[in-house]
């Protein structure tokens, strides 16, 4: 994803600077004053791989703050948007540390390149990027303690272990708790780096457990804060009329009406990107101030605008797609190739030909897009937000008011939904910008036809794959033409084909034994603003690809998992790298790292079949369907039950998915990211589609673009995961690929009728 995520790196430190544990300062208590007072406060330094491949550095990225009073703060710096992120890595390091986890404070740091490093919480990434350094810094931590407890007690630091926030005496009651060794703590020297040793996987008491989420309880009660809750004095909220179109600009306006409106105060141009329209900039506009969401609301309604609606007000996203459907038979650009197709196909005995599209799709996160800035006099300004990028928010506010980064304070709240929208920071530019020129504090609130009107869809995409079978029934030739609009489009208009990272996403990396292979794309052009949704390309391509593989299983009279399993072949590691030129970015992450393993894939479509009973013999009226994809670095199998209620509508009574995502960090999350996944891909299967005409989104709200309703959910959802003492990979993206074509699969056995269009219904 390389090609249009922006990486952030810290600059002007040397390798040792980079890569120790350090106590804090005075000048470093101070930048994080939200921790213990009076306490020890101890920072890291660590380096780890970002999504790119580069090497990211911290400066550092944690801290870990011991009080008098024996609590344990940990600094969160991942943005929480119900994936559980800011539980999971805080109880890595309790787990090293040793604390009492029913004690521990978590605090969110606010957006700062220099003080926390890499903050993006996108791709699935953050557990990998950050499992080996919070074992670390916990380590470290732990390390310095004993030395503290031995001192006191004049005996070796061997003799001690931590436990419940207190080091223990080996064969003893002896024990002292945290806070009592406070004052020792900075005058001990920092244990070398190198000697630093992390725990055995065994001995772990949260990790690879069920750990409720830390922010479960505000939550529920009406604590916790999101973007909309934030509430200044004297603070306008500010909604905005956007561009219909986007490339759409402002010709003339009359904002008379909107200011007869009671508590309506200002009217203000938002100065738009244009074409393109860039992913971090807002679409042009007219926001409308007021001093509640309802007079902004109606001022906003009151607004007479005149636009030029520019190249794209012709716009119609079925003529695009039924374009993108006759491309896909025409010769294409070839990104990976094994063997010769041509000669396959001319000698095949059956040749399998299909066509599959999947429609523009938006986030529609549960809450709407809410962000408050306070532009003050000394020309610095502050942000409220709920960003899962809070470094690249910062920078794009700077560059928007011609600021130094460091007059930029970013805050994150909670986020209520993101699934990749609300990495974009067009919104908090608005923000921004309103606050400079209204010279108060804004809030910008979004509804939810803004939301849907003016998002950074998942792009519509056709693809067609041929594949040939010889005479001996086997699977000789593999074609797979994919076209859909780049997300690197939104920038570059002239970018026309996926980029290699998009292949990537379940294309290129296509895993099945098949002498004979091509993959080619083919163009099509951005009409609308592309961004990533919920494991990106993956969505259409395992549809398309996992449908196929079931169609040429049905052909071949095998099993679906049978033949999964012989494609697969011996197990061995897989790079994709001579075939695709050395073009495979593998999520950023060196091949030799996160190996493509048929071995461990086996393994999860074994454990799905096994748990499923998919060899049983389903009952009369239901069926089911399999699935098998790896995203993430996470390998997945997914085994879908279906079945017609009394009154002849589709019921999902079962799912099933097995998983390896390596080191099972907190398996809570991990089965409620699958079970939230299912109800995401249901959505994505089903009901959800944007579509354009004349430029513009036809849906609105809910009733249009439909989320699934409970009748149509997945009323069981079972997720089986797979034992591993592998690097940790991502769990948030990874269960939607697969479900998708399983359901697809599951009801062509129930009815007979094979899905090769999204969404569908029976």
């Amino acid at each position: 994803m390389k090609n249009f995520i922006p990486v952030f790196k810290e600059k002007n430190k040397s390798a040792e600077d980079r890569s120790k544990v350090f106590i804090a300062s005075r000048r470093d208590f101070l930048k994080i004053g939200s921790l213990a007072a009076g306490g020890f406060v101890l920072g890291v330094n660590f380096q780890c791989s970002s999504p790119s491949g580069e090497v990211i550095t911290f400066a550092p990225n944690v801290y870990i703050s011991i009080g008098s009073d024996n609590v344990v703060t940990l600094i969160a710096h991942r943005s929480e948007m119900g994936t559980g992120i800011r539980t999971s890595l805080p109880m890595i390091m309790a787990d090293e540390l040793g604390a009492d986890w029913n004690a521990i404070k978590i605090v969110q740091a606010e957006g700062d390149e220099e003080k926390y490093g890499n903050q993006n919480t996108d791709g699935s990434f953050s557990v990998r990027m950050f499992f080996e350094p919070m074992r670390k810094a916990g380590a470290t931590a732990r390390e310095l303690l004993i030395q503290a407890a031995a001192s006191k007690w004049g005996v070796d630091p061997a003799e001690c272990y931590t436990e419940n926030s207190e080091v223990h005496l080996k064969e003893s009651r002896k024990k002292v708790k945290f806070g009592d060794l406070v004052e020792i703590l900075p005058t001990l020297p920092l244990p070398d780096a190198n000697s630093v040793k992390t725990k055995d996987l065994a001995e772990y008491k949260l990790v690879g457990t069920d750990v409720a989420i830390y922010d479960a309880k505000d939550i529920a009660t009406g604590k916790a804060v999101f973007g909309a809750d934030v509430d200044l004095p004297n603070m306008q909220i500010a909604m905005i009329a956007r561009s219909p179109v986007v490339g759409a600009k402002i010709l003339s306006y009359s904002d008379e009406k909107a200011l007869a409106i009671p508590g309506v105060s200002q009217v203000i141009k938002i100065e738009g990107a244009g074409i393109p329209a860039g992913l971090d900039k807002p679409l042009e506009g007219l926001a409308v101030l007021a001093s509640n969401t309802w007079a902004a609301k109606k001022g906003r309604e009151a607004l007479e605008i005149e636009w030029d609606l520019g190249p794209n007000q012709t716009y119609n996203s079925a003529e695009q797609l039924a374009e993108m459907v006759q491309s896909t038979q025409k010769p294409g650009k070839v990104r990976r190739e094994r063997g010769n197709f041509n000669s396959a196909k001319s000698s095949a005995s059956k040749v399998l030909d299909k066509t599959f599209q999947a429609p523009f799709y938006a986030h529609a996160t549960m809450e709407p897009i809410a962000v408050i800035a306070e532009y003050r006099g000394d020309g610095s300004i502050e942000i409220w937000a709920p960003t899962q990028h809070p470094q690249w928010a910062r920078g794009a506010v700077a560059g928007a008011l011609g600021l130094e980064l460091e007059k930029v304070k970013m805050n994150v709240t909670l986020l209520g939904g993101g699934f990749g929208r609300k990495s974009k920071p067009d919104a908090v530019v608005e923000a921004a910008l309103l606050s400079k020129a209204a010279k108060v504090p804004v809030r910008v609130q979004w509804t939810r036809e803004d939301d849907i009107h003016h998002d950074f869809y998942h792009a519509q995409s056709a693809q067609r794959i041929v594949a040939t079978l010889d005479s001996s029934n086997q699977l000789t030739g593999w074609n797979h033409h994919t076209v859909f609009p780049a997300i690197g489009a939104t920038g570059n208009p002239d970018e026309l084909h996926p980029s290699d990272g998009e292949l990537g996403l379940g294309c290129t990396d296509y895993p099945f034994d098949v002498p004979n292979l091509r993959i080619e794309t083919h163009e099509s052009k951005a009409h609308t603003r592309i961004g990533w949704l919920r494991s990106v390309s993956n969505i259409h391509h395992a549809f398309a690809i996992q449908c196929m593989m079931d169609e040429i299983a049905e052909m071949r009279g095998k099993d679906p998992i049978e033949q999964a399993i012989e494609l697969l072949g011996e197990d061995r590691n897989l790079s994709f790298a001579e075939e695709t030129g050395g073009k495979y970015e593998n999520y950023g992450e060196k091949i030799e790292d996160f190996p493509w393993n048929t071995g461990r894939m086996k393994k999860v479509i074994q454990a799905v079949a096994e748990k499923s009973n998919w060899a049983a013999q389903v009952a009369a009226g239901k069926a089911v369907g399999f699935a098998a994809h790896k995203s993430f670095l996470t390998y997945v199998a997914c085994v879908v039950l279906v079945e017609k209620d009394a009154n002849g509508r589709l019921t999902i009574p079962e799912v099933h998915y097995a998983v390896d995502c390596g080191i099972p960090v907190n398996t809570d999350r991990i089965k409620s990211q699958f079970e939230g996944g299912a109800q995401f891909a249901t959505s994505l299967a089903m009901t959800s589609a944007i579509t354009f005409e004349n430029g513009q989104v036809q849906q609105n709200n809910f009733d249009s673009y439909q989320i699934i309703r409970m009748p149509q959910a997945p009323k069981k959802i079972e997720v089986h995961i797979v034992s591993s003492t592998e690097k940790p990979t991502g769990v948030g993206e990874p269960p939607v690929p697969p479900y998708i074509p399983a359901l697809a699969n599951a009801v062509y056995k129930l009815t007979g009728k094979r899905i090769y269009s999204l969404p569908f219904s029976i």
